[in-house]
């Protein structure tokens, strides 16, 4: 959609063009469009009609900075530096403010391009950028208002998507095979984690932007947030774990129990990717009630098992993760019913509620720690040693050496050397492509519809492929240079600028304040940590006062999640950086699945909480439920002290005496795995945060 909104804004432009004999006018509209266009979120109208106009008026802030200091290469390079520095620590008031902040440092390069690149006066040149940022603001805001639902569709859908591919890489975990690697299959689940997280984050954020001032939201709205908050009891109910996987294989290894279970969880992976195709296509999934003949099987199973051996505690683990997989089939067979009014619709704001708020988020990101800061100051120094070249060298392209760092540079290293290389490869494609269609196309017309398509394809691909992204704005550059009779030299300089810029990204990157992972690390294993004692909270309070769905709830359970996410793509991360500043990946890989299977256990508990009886929890698992959380706290105080393992000495015992009823016994069950794990753990995160 973004690529298609771009589409019209250019081609209107270029239409305009050609009626009104546009000649030099229609590169600087063009441009800003394009700069619009990277400020724009996914947004109710309103909302998005108040971003546009915050960033139109950051864009008259700093062409005012170019404007002023154009003729002078030192204030001009003290302007870029500072807008880069101030525009980056924006970032830290939110998504939407930092896709703002990142425009109008583009909106500040486009001008100073325009200004090189034309030999008309900049006063002249500006209003045209303007006019482009302010007619696509316009085309932004009304499609919007037009076209609410299909972003909110897109994000469900997605959500569901990875719910699927979430429970179908679960199910391989229970395949009651010896000598599998389950510990690598853990791993690429808790790194699959992340993603559905990241999912479940953008939905949140695409109904929260909805919701914002509607006291009844309309019908479809409410089955959105119906579907959304099913996803979340899937998600939940989906990464729970009742008991070692290792067990349950090795005492079910010649019973077809496991077997049945990997089965269920695979059908309804199936129906999660049906479900996420029925919300796109806006029509009911097609079952053919395999799912519920398989969870009938799989309870005959169980049910002769029981009958035939005595209850021990794998039996009543199997037990357990069989009612949690039909509790799970009952939720996504009710994910498309209509929905009723939820009892409970609120949703976390992570926007500044003013701007005191907003100030003491940038304040609070004001010390060298921050990888914030830290990436401000780098991208401020790495456009600094760009305009210095170019003006060394008299590039006549130079700004582009600049434009390839500020989109090359990421806030880490190895996002810095992965898109370092889709820039390259991408600059690579477009030339070749753009140099074809030249020749192909030597018509003024049909280069012009060309040049709407490539810019239409670049915005529509910037945040999913971005090597297609670069090479559909290189062959815009070709064809936009060609008409204005400026193409010779073009490829060798486009080539050799983005060379150099990204040669000079990928060098601050590794050298200038560098945010690498071995710094992070401890921060990152501590902050899971206590989320996790913070969701056990809830959850017990969950047990004391009856299930209910409240925010507090959701937003200990989403803060348990995103500091697991977190600290899966950290480690992602790691592995891309030199040996030399990692921390040992093989300690660090078994920490982050000793996490994950921590809140997995912990999320059975929360999935259980609405059973029969969750309200009748005796003393001693209170007791001991509060001893690990606060445990939990105190290995993370004791990780960021450098004294874990120490902390580590002070995590509770299991309580040995089970009582008789079986929730109580499953709490007692699940609080003694986690005892288990944290008691591993705790050791071991001490000894992988230490550099080697």
């Amino acid at each position: 959609m973004h690529g298609v909104r771009a589409l019209l804004a250019l081609g209107t432009v270029i239409g305009a063009g050609w009626g009104l004999d546009w000649d030099w006018q229609l590169m600087p509209i063009m441009l800003g469009v394009i700069a619009s266009a990277l400020a724009e979120t996914d947004d109710h109208w309103r909302g998005r009609l108040r971003l546009q106009l915050v960033a139109l008026a950051l864009f008259v802030g700093v062409a005012a900075l170019v404007l002023a200091t154009i003729g002078q290469p030192l204030g001009l390079a003290g302007a870029l530096a500072l807008c880069a520095l101030a525009l980056t620590m924006v970032g830290a008031l939110g998504p939407r403010y930092q896709a703002i902040a990142f425009a109008s440092l583009v909106f500040f390069l486009y001008v100073a391009l325009s200004a090189q690149s034309s030999r008309r006066p900049l006063g002249q040149i500006v209003p045209w950028l303007f006019g482009g940022a302010l007619w696509h603001g316009v085309v932004s805001v009304g499609w919007a208002g037009l076209l609410a639902r299909p972003p909110v569709r897109y994000r469900l859908a997605q959500v569901y998507a990875l719910l699927g591919e979430y429970l179908q890489l679960k199910s391989r975990l229970l395949e009651p095979i010896r000598d599998i690697d389950r510990e690598q299959r853990r791993m690429a689940l808790a790194l699959y984690n992340g993603l559905v997280v990241d999912a479940l984050g953008a939905a949140k954020d695409a109904l929260l932007c909805r919701l914002k001032g509607t006291r009844t939201p309309p019908g479809w709205l409410q089955q959105a947030l119906h579907q959304y908050l099913s996803a979340q009891d899937i998600h939940e109910r989906s990464s729970s774990s009742h008991e070692d996987y290792d067990t349950l294989a090795e005492a079910f290894f010649r019973s077809d129990a496991m077997y049945r279970c990997q089965r269920v969880l695979a059908l309804q992976g199936e129906q999660c990717l049906k479900l996420s195709a029925a919300i796109v296509q806006r029509q009911p999934p097609q079952h053919q009630g395999a799912t519920a003949r398989a969870i009938e099987d799989l309870q005959g199973a169980i049910a002769t098992i029981r009958a035939t051996r005595p209850v021990d505690r794998p039996l009543r683990a199997l037990q357990a993760l069989g009612d949690n997989l039909t509790h799970q089939a009952a939720v996504l067979a009710q994910a498309l019913q209509p929905a009723a009014p939820p009892t409970e619709r609120a949703l976390v704001d992570h926007d500044p509620a003013s701007l005191a708020e907003g100030w003491r988020r940038v304040r609070a990101q004001c010390h060298l720690q921050s990888p914030l800061l830290r990436h401000a100051l780098r991208l401020a120094l790495a456009l600094l040693a760009g305009f210095g070249l170019m003006q060394v060298t008299h590039d006549p392209h130079g700004w582009w050496i600049v434009l390839t760092i500020t989109f090359v540079s990421q806030p880490h290293y190895a996002a810095t050397l992965r898109r370092l290389g889709q820039r390259i490869g991408g600059t690579l494609l477009g030339l070749a492509l753009g140099w074809g269609l030249v020749r192909l196309f030597p018509g003024e017309l049909a280069q012009s519809a060309l040049i709407a398509v490539s810019g239409a394809a670049f915005l529509g691909t910037r945040r999913t492929r971005y090597a297609v992204a670069t090479g559909a704005i290189t062959t815009l550059l070709l064809l936009s240079f060609h008409q204005l009779g400026l193409g010779e030299g073009v490829i060798a300089g486009r080539l050799l600028d983005t060379l150099t810029g990204s040669a000079i990204a990928g060098l601050a990157a590794w050298l200038v304040l560098p945010n690498w992972q071995a710094r992070q690390w401890p921060g990152l294993v501590a902050r899971s940590l206590r989320a996790q004692a913070g969701y056990l909270e809830e959850v017990l309070r969950q047990y004391e006062a009856g299930k209910q769905d409240h925010l507090a709830y959701r937003i200990a359970r989403r803060d348990a999640h995103a500091a697991d996410a977190a600290l899966a793509n950290s480690l992602a991360a790691m592995l891309k950086e030199p040996a030399g500043v990692r921390l040992d990946t093989d300690r660090c890989g078994r920490v982050l699945v000793l996490s994950h299977r921590l809140l997995n256990y912990l999320s059975a508990l929360g999935a259980h909480r609405g059973d029969q009886g969750a309200r009748h929890l005796d003393a001693a698992s209170v007791e001991t439920a509060r001893a690990l959380a606060q445990a939990l706290r105190r290995v993370a105080e004791g990780l960021i002290a450098g004294r874990a393992a120490e902390a580590g000495a002070l995590v509770p015992d299991s309580v040995d005496r089970m009582p008789e009823a079986d929730l109580p016994r499953l709490v007692r069950a699940q609080l003694g795995l986690a005892i288990d794990v944290l008691r591993e753990l705790a050791p071991l995160a001490a000894e992988a945060c230490r550099r080697r």
